[in-house]
């Protein structure tokens, strides 16, 4: 991902005392533990998922995908209603699209997760940790994918099946997709369906990744629901020279000029601009923070971001800033073809993380005028993922909906009392875009509780919390439901 939960003791307790009869499973730390018959399948269905490589490099979102759709075939889907489909251009760039076929009173609801996960090199994680073997140890579930983002994918398809075998008949069908190349690569499964596959995947609305909870020591803070995010695109800047010989040097020098360009570009910030979703994440965010940050965020609401001061304050938090306005940063740089040659070219790449409301129009000009020398020239050179159209800006954000927020409320209160459910701007990138841009509406919730101040994503020893996936199945099991039923 471009890819932010526990209950209390005596919810949890109370949680289990209301299950179904249970089987034996694994062992969680010292002890041995006794899982719920839906939370063994979850598990059974995790580890082969986390077992199976789903890198770009030399992992196999196809293998991922057949076994998914086996499962389900087992479980008594029929054939036509679990389809794997594998892009053309690569064999190995495989998705599953399954459907539980409800009344048709309502358009479907869509659950999105994706299969493939980012690198990850054995000798960079701990010595006792393999990251494409699921272990457990003291309370965590440790490998490549644990949290980003085959949890989710293991719960759509463990409740899914659990569905099924009880009879639920939804009011309108539950449609899961599971993607390929949403962390990188040339197939981007998500676009690809959407282009090719749409009739499958037509539905009012979506979850996906791209929110989830926080919590810190142990104590939950918020739910977090993901309802708009940043579009990423790549400018270079580039300076051209005359050059010369290194023993003549002169002060038109294209490094230099370039390097005073970015200078200015460090010391810039893009205006406040907040949105629907970053000015009710602020709004909220504030009874969860307290004193001075608690007091900026207010003040930064109250004004619609026009008081200086906080959001001066607020900025010094990367993600604050990051949420707030349009960044931009140099992230590579490249110059000369010789060491006794003045350069001839000097080359730099900047990313920047748009605003929804805004344009990547709007962002280059803003950087010619930042960088205020007509020698160097700025060029869009698109997207992340070439497989990602550049969306019209309105389309990147979903409404928060009142129907829909209050579902993801009530289920959270009923898990989490007292924990509030927190609307989110996503500053990376995930695959609701694509679903977004073609008008299906997508909401990145999953009851899945993360420390807000250890996260491993993408990182070395990637990990969630036992108790944490399992309470993730029951939010996203009950929500789902809720969403697709009107008892």
């Amino acid at each position: 991902m471009d890819k932010i939960r526990t209950p209390p003791l005596a919810v949890a307790i109370l949680l289990f005392s209301l299950a179904p009869p249970s089987v034996p499973a694994a062992r969680v730390g010292a002890q041995a533990v006794t899982l719920k018959p839906n939370q063994q399948l979850l598990f059974d269905i995790y580890k082969e998922l986390v077992e199976t490589n789903t890198t770009d490099s030399v992992g196999n979102t196809t293998e991922a995908a057949e076994k998914m759709a086996a499962r389900l075939r087992a479980a008594g889907f029929p054939a036509e209603d679990v389809q794997v489909l594998v892009h053309p251009g690569n064999a190995r760039k495989g998705n599953v699209v399954a459907r539980l076929r409800g009344t048709g009173a309502r358009r479907p609801v869509l659950l999105l997760a994706h299969l493939d996960v980012v690198e990850a090199k054995r000798e960079d994680w701990s010595p006792d940790l393999d990251p494409f073997k699921l272990t457990e140890r003291d309370g965590y579930f440790y490998g490549r994918g644990s949290i980003d983002d085959k949890a989710m994918a293991a719960i759509f398809i463990a409740n899914l099946i659990r569905y099924k075998q009880e009879g639920f008949r939804p009011d309108r069908d539950i449609v899961v997709a599971l993607t390929a190349d949403e962390e990188g690569g040339n197939f981007n499964g998500a676009s690809w369906l959407v282009s090719n596959h749409r009739d499958l995947l037509d539905a009012e609305f979506g979850i996906n990744e791209g929110g989830g909870g926080r919590e810190r020591g142990g104590r939950p803070l918020f739910n977090g629901v993901q309802t708009a995010e940043k579009m990423s695109r790549n400018f270079t800047l580039e300076v051209k020279n005359k050059g010369g010989h290194s023993s003549l040097p002169v002060k038109d020098n294209a490094i230099y000029t370039l390097a005073a360009g970015l200078e200015r570009l460090s010391k810039f910030d893009f205006p406040v601009n907040l949105n629907e979703t970053t000015r009710a994440y602020f709004e909220r965010m504030a009874s969860v923070e307290t004193g001075q940050t608690a007091a900026d965020m207010r003040a930064l609401v109250r004004t619609s971001g026009a008081d200086a001061g906080a959001a001066a304050r607020l900025s010094e938090a990367a993600f604050y800033n990051a949420v707030m306005r349009t960044t931009c940063v140099a992230t590579r740089l490249e110059a000369g073809h010789a060491n006794n040659a003045l350069p001839q070219t000097a080359r730099a790449n900047v990313n920047c993380r748009i605003l929804p409301q805004e344009t990547p129009a709007d962002t280059q000009a803003a950087l010619e005028r930042v960088l205020a020398d007509p020698k160097i020239s700025v060029t869009m050179v698109g997207a992340n993922n070439p497989n990602r159209a550049a969306p019209p800006p309105q389309r990147q954000s979903s409404p928060l909906d009142p129907e829909i927020i209050s579902k993801i409320e009530r289920v959270t209160a009923e898990m989490w009392p007292g924990v509030p459910v927190i609307p989110l701007m996503g500053t990376g990138a995930t695959d609701s875009q694509p679903f977004r841009q073609a008008g299906i509406a997508m909401y990145g919730v999953s009851g899945l509780f993360t420390d807000i101040d250890d996260n491993r994503t993408h990182g070395r020893d990637e990990r969630i919390g036992v108790q944490r996936l399992y309470d993730g199945q029951e939010f996203l099991y009950r929500l789902v439901k809720a969403f697709a039923s009107t008892r």
